[in-house]
């Protein structure tokens, strides 16, 4: 009996270890997968406080914990689904949809460039009336392309995994790297309110550096909304380039390549720095690029659906506008023509001066017509 008992303890320590030893590749596996991915969790810590600038600051934190809930619900209710169950069945299918959603990075990007450079807001004033229920989607649909590629780039460092251990990574990916992103952007956006406490603070020292922080957050918000504009095209151009070549377009990469080799070996110690900048750049410029073509091709389209809709209100009159020319005719009617017009009787002309009635009117001649004819012949 006691054998017995004593081979079920071996059994289940053997368990046990196995199973620390799984849960420390997993852990392992994930910091490297995580750590592939930190580029694009920087771009996303930068690219979601401009949702909430300019807001009140009591709705600061409620709306960046609505967009975190938002992000854990893309990567575990659409992302981490939609990559393991295509990983497993399409693989080759992830390419072509992670471009569409490059693409679509580009194209906010350039939009953005577009209203700073002209002057003017691209949607004509819409961001100044949006409410928080749609900047929330907005900035959720834009995690969502940015945690599909944290999400793949991930799936990519664990592909020779099984599939459950893929999943436990990608889960534990997705959670450490919200906490991550929405954590760090909470302590930006809070940092002028941490500034202000410190400057009602006793110390001088601390009050100086509560009020350095206030007079810098207005600086650190409009630098981050640069770098996220930045980050979006720089992600997105990354996508299609890396996409172009995996689907077999290797020219653009190939020169991308080559210019990133070149600049690493001609760089001495910086090398990795610089080669990682030159890709960069170059990956922007594509970005910017392709978002400019995408803004022109749907600035047209809503402009020439803009234009139809006009033209096809003014061929057809609502009921309401259809009665105008009835009226206008009644009226037309009522109102005589200045030809026809009567001649003003108040003002007679001087030809036609009537004589006046007090003096005595001189006795009329008579006319030809009535003057009586002389007697004939009797009166001889």
């Amino acid at each position: 009996m006691s054998g017995g008992l004593a081979a079920l303890l071996d059994d289940i320590a053997v368990l046990a270890r196995a199973a620390a030893a799984s849960i420390d590749d997993v852990g392992v596996a994930a910091a490297k997968a995580g750590s592939k991915a930190a580029g694009v969790v920087i771009d996303d810590a930068a690219v979601t406080p401009q949702y909430v600038r300019g807001l009140a600051a009591e709705r600061e934190l409620p709306i960046v914990k609505r967009i975190a809930i938002g992000s854990l619900r893309n990567k575990f209710l659409i992302i981490l689904p939609v990559i393991l169950l295509l990983s497993q069945f399409v693989p080759w299918l992830l390419t072509p949809i992670l471009m569409i959603g490059g693409a679509y990075l580009c194209y906010e990007g350039a939009e953005k460039v577009w209203a700073k450079v002209s002057g003017h807001d691209a949607h004509g004033g819409e961001e100044k009336l949006k409410d928080e229920k749609t900047l929330i989607s907005g900035a959720v649909r834009t995690d969502l392309i940015l945690s599909a590629e944290i999400m793949v780039i991930s799936l990519n460092e664990v592909a020779d995994q099984s599939f459950w251990s893929r999943l436990a990574i990608l889960c534990i990916v997705a959670v450490v790297m919200t906490v991550a992103v929405y954590g760090a952007v909470g302590i930006i956006v809070k940092m002028d309110d941490v500034g202000l406490r410190l400057s009602e603070q006793s110390a001088s020292g601390v009050a100086a550096f509560g009020r350095g922080l206030v007079k810098a957050m207005p600086i650190v918000l409009t630098a981050l909304t640069v770098i996220g504009t930045a980050a979006m095209l720089w992600v997105g151009g990354h996508i299609l380039l890396v996409g172009t070549d995996e689907l077999g377009w290797h020219g653009l990469y190939s020169v991308v390549h080559h210019m990133e080799e070149a600049a690493h070996d001609a760089t001495g110690p910086l090398g990795g720095f610089v080669g990682w900048l030159v890709n960069t750049i170059a990956s922007a410029i594509i970005g910017l690029v392709v978002g400019a073509i995408l803004v022109v091709i749907i600035t047209f389209a809503f402009h020439r659906n803009k234009d139809t809709d006009a033209h096809g209100t003014e061929h057809a009159p609502t009921p309401a506008e259809s009665t105008v020319p009835a009226a206008d005719a009644t009226d037309a009617a009522a109102k005589p023509s200045p030809a026809a017009e009567p001649v003003e009787t108040a003002k007679p002309s001087p030809a036609a001066e009537p004589v006046n009635a007090a003096e005595p009117a001189s006795p009329a001649e008579p006319s030809s017509e009535a003057k009586p004819k002389p007697a004939t012949g009797t009166t001889e």
